[in-house]
């Protein structure tokens, strides 16, 4: 009885290239796939491409967002000034630096 165990041939990258080149549908596989995946990955309709896309496409959400935000505050700022002359007055003090008649103005430095 044989109790080593035996010994398996180890393949050496000389042997396996030359396999392949010998099998001639392996080595047109091997090509092929290689193509496809350079296809598949580098296309101008490719995954990398996609994955880009996605990112423009989260930031231009966002940017949808903050602008409708911002526009939803402009609207409702817009209507309280339809009417209220205190909001007025307070937007043309704060803005524009308006006074009243015969005040004055005090303006305090920042420390």
């Amino acid at each position: 009885m044989n109790f080593y165990r035996k010994i398996k041939k180890q393949i050496e990258p000389k042997n396996l290239f030359e396999k392949i080149k010998e099998n001639k549908t392996g080595s047109l596989l091997i090509v092929g796939g290689f193509l496809l995946f350079l296809y598949v990955f580098f296309n101008s309709n490719g995954i990398l491409q996609r994955i880009r896309l996605e990112l423009q496409k989260e930031e231009i959400i966002e940017k949808i967002e903050k602008a409708e935000a911002e526009q939803a505050k402009l609207k409702e700022q817009s209507k309280a000034l339809d009417g209220d002359p205190k909001a007025i007055e307070k937007v043309a003090r704060e803005k524009y630096g308006m006074v009243r008649e015969n005040e004055k103005v005090y303006k305090v430095a920042p420390k």
